[in-house]
């Protein structure tokens, strides 16, 4: 069993350059300066693992999730929670908004940590190899941190060096520039120096780094700044990834899922967390997806809330539109994906019809026996209302979907959780898995004017999905193949695997696809809504002010 990285939460260095000290209310080791223990081998350590740390406040949690998932082509808004804006793109959507702060804020403080470690590594005696590997996986994490900066807010402050004093100016500097002064360069080190494997489960490796300057090298293909060979580059790194280090899809996409399978050969990187730091509390963050994609099943004939089928709170629903995407007579990746059937977990009586409700009689129900059950879409000619009367148990067909009752995303449900109450829980956050490789790749072909070479990456993985004997069935041609067909399959592969509003940003396709699909969001998204306003905190805290992103109010 691989031993797990425990990232240390506080934060050993100073503050971003850009920004107040107001925000820093992490516990600070006493007695600590420059010159003294983070300049010791064991505080370089923390410091490296203090880096990784400065992941957990987005990816996982409620800020990510909303960021990622809300105002796409294939997530709409449930019933509760109060960031729907997202969603809308409306007013509410501005530089105040608390997760656009956070997000910005929490970033960089990642990149000042990693600068810190980088440049005080110089003065640190410990192993030179250990060193160097430790020093890659500051710049691996630094160039993740940049390159979630400018996906998400475009042109940013680019900063290479440590600030401890607090700083009020701040540059704009272009995306291009960040590509070639971090990105880029930060990754082609971290390949170049990181491992192939790691013993501690969660820290950054060779095949990670090739994955992200993959990605990286994509995304910088759709700009007006891209290099000719982007796209091929991109290519080779996505073929090494899939070819040199012994990855392998799970024959089953379900298992993926399956919290006791976590560490398998499909992983490539991951947010680690661990139960026992999760369920002590010491880790305040742990991965808090099993709340936000369930609908409201504990308020229904037979069912209260427990930990097994989770604590709804209702906040991402899938549109109607993406419902349409799995043909499930050959694709087993909708019935893995969500969940079908809620078992009574306590006793309800027979009750009489009710004519003013139309609500039909009902026979008892005993614990075990089915309360719930949503056949999924397009069955509803299978379920017309005379045979869902008959039943004992409430079905709930696509007609019937409201912002309360829609079907629910099991991939995080956590059952391993020590109470129904528990928002934390033990899953880890997958950021790089093997699949996505096989799709960005099929991307890079694309790119290339390569349909057929994208087609044979997409059918590994439709493959895989296959519902058993349908393996021919659901193989795909190069003339099947098009941007639309490929962001159609990463919704089929990644639903609510936190990427989305990514993918149809840097693709160009974000507009487009929310106002054709997405009615929630259509009557006001515009094209400024690519990327996300710069938070207000920055531009009061600069001197002269801070740009805001065009379309923002300044």
């Amino acid at each position: 069993m691989k031993k797990r990285i425990f990232y240390i939460s506080i934060l050993v260095f100073g503050l971003l350059a850009n920004s107040c000290n107001d925000y820093l209310d992490e516990e600070l080791v006493t007695d600590v300066s420059a010159d003294t223990y983070y300049n010791t081998e064991g505080g370089f350590q923390d410091a490296v693992n203090a880096t990784y740390s400065l992941l957990k406040p987005f990816y996982g949690q409620e800020a990510g999730f909303a960021m990622t998932t809300f105002g796409t082509d294939i997530w709409t808004n449930g019933s509760d929670g109060g960031h729907k804006f997202f969603n809308f793109y409306d007013t509410s959507l501005n530089a105040s908004s608390a997760y656009v702060t956070l997000a910005w804020e929490t970033w960089y403080r990642g990149i000042n940590q990693a600068n810190g470690v980088i440049n005080r590594s110089a003065d640190v005696t410990m192993d030179e190899a250990e060193k160097n590997v430790r020093i890659a996986e500051a710049r691996f994490l630094r160039a993740l941190y940049y390159f979630q900066i400018v996906t998400t807010y475009g042109d940013a402050h680019l900063s290479l060096d440590e600030t401890l004093d607090v700083e009020v100016t701040a540059n704009k500097t272009p995306q291009a520039e960040i590509y070639a002064q971090a990105i880029v360069p930060d990754l082609e080190f971290a390949i170049a120096n990181l491992p192939e494997e790691q013993s501690d489960y969660g820290r950054a490796t060779k095949p990670a780094a090739e994955f992200l300057l993959g990605k990286a090298l994509l995304t910088r293909g759709y700009t007006g700044f891209s290099e000719s060979n982007d796209a091929s580059r991109a290519e080779t790194l996505f073929s090494n990834v899939i070819n040199d280090y012994g990855f392998s899809l799970l024959p089953n996409f379900a298992s993926l899922f399956d919290i006791s399978n976590q560490i398998n050969n499909e992983v490539i990187f991951v947010i680690s967390n661990s139960k026992e730091q999760v369920d002590s509390g010491i880790d305040t963050y742990g991965h808090r997806g099993h709340l936000y994609f369930l609908m409201e099943y504990d308020v229904r004939r037979g069912m209260t809330r427990d930990i097994a089928n989770g604590r709804p709170w209702r906040r991402h629903r899938p549109t109607e539109f993406m419902l349409t995407l799995w043909d499930r007579t050959i694709d087993s990746r909708y019935d893995s994906s969500f969940k079908h059937v809620w078992y009574a977990n306590k006793e309800e009586p027979a009750t009489e019809a009710d004519p003013s409700t139309g609500e039909p009689a009902r026979a008892a129900l005993a614990i075990g026996d089915t309360a719930i059950y949503i056949p999924g879409p397009m069955r509803n000619d299978l379920w017309p209302q005379s045979r869902q009367d008959s039943k004992p148990y409430i079905v709930i067909t696509d007609d019937e979907y409201t912002e309360v009752l829609f079907p629910s995303l099991n991939k995080w449900i956590d059952p391993t959780r020590p109470d129904r109450q528990k928002e934390q829980g033990q899953r880890d956050f997958i950021l790089m898995r093997l699949a996505d490789a096989y799709l960005l790749r099929a991307e890079a072909k694309l790119q290339q004017n390569n349909p057929a070479g994208a087609a044979d990456d997409i059918n590994v993985i439709r493959e895989r999905a296959a519902v058993p004997g349908q393996e021919a069935a659901i193989q795909i041609a190069a003339a099947d193949v098009n941007l639309d067909f490929l962001l159609d399959e990463r919704a089929r592969e990644l639903a609510g695997e936190g990427w989305r509003w990514w993918d149809l940003a840097r693709t160009g396709k974000l507009v487009e696809r929310v106002t054709q699909y997405n009615p929630q969001g259509a009557p006001n998204i515009k094209e400024y809504h690519t990327v996300r306003p710069i938070p207000q905190n920055q531009i009061d805290r600069t001197v002269g002010g801070y740009p805001q992103n065009p379309g923002y109010p300044q």
